[in-house]
């Protein structure tokens, strides 16, 4: 039997769930974060460049998802200035969606803060959008549609 909501708090929604597609780590030194990814047993890509987000990024499969390691090339970039600050570790968590633009409508629908309002490119050709961590109990989240 589902109960309703409790009052002020909004009914799940009835659409298919988002899938978890990657988590991202920020890291200083990829060479080694890569090698202690590979002893536990991930195959990593090469590294690939992405200068538009001042990063370079190797990615690793995890079952049906992602892990990537990201390298900050930018010292000035938000992924350079966010390592500055925090170190090593998990820099953000993305869901896979079917329909990128119709989720971010729904998102700023709902009081959602984004940081993309619309879709931008990402890796490997995914279209790829962030919501704030302050609507995600601190966590920044991307949103990713897959071609």
């Amino acid at each position: 039997m589902t109960r309703p909501p409790a009052p002020g708090v909004p009914p799940l929604p009835t659409g298919p769930a988002p899938a978890l597609h990657h988590v991202a780590m920020v890291v200083g030194d990829l060479r080694a974060a890569t090698a202690r990814y590979a002893a536990l047993g991930f195959r990593p890509s090469d590294p690939i460049a992405v200068p538009a987000q001042g990063v370079e990024v190797v990615a690793l499969r995890a079952g049906e998802g992602w892990v990537e390691l990201l390298r900050p090339t930018d010292p000035e970039g938000a992924i350079g200035r966010f390592h500055a600050r925090r170190g090593d570790g998990l820099h953000h968590v993305a869901y896979r969606v079917p329909n990128l633009v119709a989720a971010l409508a729904d998102l700023a629908a709902a009081g959602v803060r984004l940081i993309d309002p619309a879709p931008r490119d990402g890796l490997h050709g995914w279209r790829i959008a962030f919501v704030h961590p302050e609507s995600c109990a601190g966590v920044l989240t991307e949103l990713v549609e897959v071609p």
